[in-house]
């Protein structure tokens, strides 16, 4: 008897519409380039880490609001929305490429990030959940984080080409394509909201408690329940770190001795372990807390020693570590969605956004003081404590409990011990 998720009638169109969103909203052609942009406009290094902490402060600030606006309103309405944004900001880039602009872009591209976030997979598991096949979730996060990395790859491949042939207005032109793109593949999204309590409609938004409510009613489950709030935690703990160490790949790939022009093949390597952790993530269910600390464990060790070869070889044991990191940032994200329980699930969701925006700007802040007294390969080793640290604590409370797990699939959950369970799975022969 193997153990599969049931194929629930009605989630191909919503699985389809998933991955193209996710493929579309990440084959950015700029993206690779874009710092490149601008220096040649003119822009000092301190300049352009500004411009980098408006980012950032941007999400923060919206991330959860946005969530309840995607709660109080139509979700597939924003996620249409979310793309538009930084289609606007690239082509203000190379028109009008001066610091203000740049600074008007990257707000519009964090706003449109922020409308993204939790509006995403709260859509996707309330869809499933009406379907009754929310034990397809992991598949289909899973393989839409999978298809983001193979957008990603793309882009990168094919933005030198591109930018051979037209410039800078080649490849922005190309980026606001795919964002337009996204936009109308998110109309494609199914959208069936349950009726508020006391209300009698169905669509989104209809009858609902509106933003403040919903922002209210959000908050107050991420703070009162107590199995949310660890699973909510267990997000930015596990996600964070590596999500940071993403952006300082190609320093440690410079350092082991390579050119620049092997520098890509060698992130290949992490892109093909995103890749596998994402595809896993079906089996990875399976896994009770000791075995998700155990998944921890086994990514730290080999961040630890992959970064500390100094050798490109080393990029083998990181693939390894981005592979599991991958699989374990899917599993807490399906932990969380069977968590919530009440109608605003895309602020729950963004408040753990918020979190992991929070968190990774701390990381930032942590790698360039290490980096800079240690090294890249020293800084990388030593992020892989805090995971250490998360799966003794999984243990920990694992032993607490007696070790008494009601089945597989219970991925850690540090404020929680028996009641650890996954949607359940339905049984085919």
């Amino acid at each position: 008897m193997i153990i599969t998720p049931a194929r629930a009638p009605g989630t191909r169109p919503l699985a389809a519409a998933l991955y193209g969103y996710a493929f579309l909203t990440d084959f950015v052609l700029l993206y690779p380039l874009y710092a490149l942009l601008f220096a040649d406009a003119g822009l000092s290094v301190g300049q352009i880490s500004a411009l980098f902490v408006l980012w950032s402060a941007t999400g923060l600030a919206l991330e959860v609001p946005s969530g309840a606006w995607a709660d109080a309103v139509s979700r597939r309405l924003l996620l249409a929305l979310a793309p538009l944004l930084p289609a606007v900001a690239f082509a203000l880039w190379v028109l009008a490429p001066s610091y203000p602009a740049f600074a008007v872009g990257f707000v519009l591209w964090g706003a449109g990030g922020a409308l993204r976030s939790g509006a995403l997979e709260a859509l996707v598991f309330t869809e499933l959940d009406r379907l009754g096949a929310t034990d397809r979730y992991a598949r289909l996060i899973g393989r839409a984080r999978t298809a983001g990395v193979a957008a990603a790859a793309g882009a990168g491949a094919l933005a030198g080409p591109v930018f051979a042939a037209g410039g800078y207005r080649a490849v922005a032109l190309a980026s606001v394509g795919a964002c337009l793109l996204a936009a109308a593949v998110a109309t494609r999204f199914p959208e069936h909201r349950p009726p508020p309590a006391g209300g009698t409609g169905t669509a989104a938004g209809e009858g609902g408690p509106g933003w403040l409510g919903s922002l209210r009613a959000g908050l107050a489950e991420a703070r009162a329940d107590r199995r949310v709030r660890g699973a909510l935690l267990l997000v930015p703990a596990v996600s964070a770190v590596w999500g940071g160490l993403d952006e300082y790949t190609g320093l440690l790939a410079r350092d082991t001795g390579v050119g620049e022009a092997s520098v890509p093949l060698l992130l290949l390597l992490l892109w093909a372990g995103m890749t596998v952790g994402g595809l896993l993530a079906p089996a990875g269910e399976r896994l009770r807390t000791g075995g998700y600390a155990g998944l921890l464990v086994l990514a730290a060790v080999a961040l630890a020693a992959g970064a500390l070869v100094g050798h490109p070889a080393g990029f083998l044991p990181l693939a390894v570590a981005f592979a599991a990191f991958q699989l374990a940032t899917v599993l807490a994200d399906v932990r969380l969605q069977a968590r919530i329980t009440g109608t605003a699930r895309a602020t729950v969701t963004s408040v753990a956004g918020m979190a992991t925006d929070l968190t990774v700007i701390a990381c930032y802040g942590g790698y360039g003081l290490v980096a800079g007294a240690t090294g890249n390969a020293v800084a990388f080793a030593l992020a892989a404590l805090p995971y250490l640290a998360v799966a003794l604590c999984l243990l920990a409370r694992s032993r607490a409990s007696g070790g008494r797990e009601s089945r597989p699939g219970a991925v850690g959950d540090p404020s929680e011990g028996t009641n650890s369970q996954l949607p359940e799975k339905t049984s085919t022969p």
